[in-house]
């Protein structure tokens, strides 16, 4: 079955940066496209970023846009998220999250982020 574990997320200081990595496995990584979804406290699911199967192309919210990156090692299954010049707004549970316009788009766990002085 499908499994997608996240991990990375810490609290740090505004300014500071953190990388979440996103374990994929019990389907074929390199074919799926990938996003990451983030939840803040009390408030809905946020898209952030996608990246195509092949890792060509990548899309991203305006609120991250110049300060994250994804990316993606389809060879070792891993998705990522590097996160510079971080924001007490971008305190969430961030999601990785597997074909998220499918009918059946599959979640991790989630890993959380706080960003706070």
């Amino acid at each position: 079955q499908v499994q997608l574990v996240e991990s990375g997320g810490d609290l740090v200081q505004p300014g500071g940066s953190l990388r979440l990595s996103c374990a994929a496995s019990g389907f074929t990584f390199s074919r799926a496209l990938m996003s990451w979804v983030r939840q803040a406290p009390g408030k809905g699911h946020e898209w952030v970023s996608s990246i195509s199967s092949g890792g060509i192309s990548t899309y991203y919210a305006d609120s991250v846009k110049g300060r994250f990156t994804i990316s993606r090692d389809n060879a070792k299954n891993m998705l990522y998220l590097q996160m510079n010049s971080l924001k007490p707004e971008d305190t969430a549970v961030y999601f990785c999250v597997k074909d998220r316009h499918s009918s059946s788009p599959s979640w991790g766990q989630g890993t959380q982020v706080t960003v706070s002085s």
